[in-house]
């Protein structure tokens, strides 16, 4: 990473900074690709490793979720039997987060696209407390289903 993105992604220690990362990538849509190329590939084979160590487990569990922010962005969608989406407005976003968002929204579907793929979809303006409930919810509704064909 150090050879294709520079020195300038190593933070004091002399480890790769993600924030670095991110400053550097995010304005250079190459370095980007490149990036996504190489991890995206890691990301979905542990995935894989991980769902097929659950799946031998003597009981494993009735449901399983995985957070993948691209999701349909890398058409990771067809390795999943449901798919839940959760949204917030821009602004509540920005808000929200650490990291500054300007420069990564443009490339990525649009919230209301990404709903209406979704088996499930909530939109996260409210309480920890309320989107709890909602993922209550949706674990409950999954269990229940459990063992229906896949989409």
């Amino acid at each position: 990473m150090v050879e294709r993105l520079g020195e300038e992604i190593l933070g004091p220690d002399g480890h790769i900074d993600r924030s670095r990362v991110a400053d550097r990538v995010f304005g250079d849509r190459d370095a980007l690709a490149w990036l996504e190329g190489l991890l995206h590939p890691k990301v979905s084979a542990e995935y894989l490793i991980w769902r097929e160590q659950l799946g031998r487990l003597e009981n494993p569990p009735e449901v399983c979720a995985t957070e993948v922010p691209l999701l349909y962005e890398v058409g990771g969608e067809t390795r999943f039997d449901r798919v839940v989406v959760i949204t917030a407005p821009q602004k509540l976003r920005e808000a929200r987060t650490k990291v500054p968002l300007a420069g990564r929204s443009d490339r990525l579907i649009a919230d209301e696209e990404k709903v209406k793929r979704a088996d499930y979809s909530y939109v996260n303006t409210g309480t920890v407390e309320e989107l709890d409930e909602f993922v209550g919810q949706v674990m409950a509704e999954l269990r229940a289903a459990r063992g229906l064909a896949s989409r």
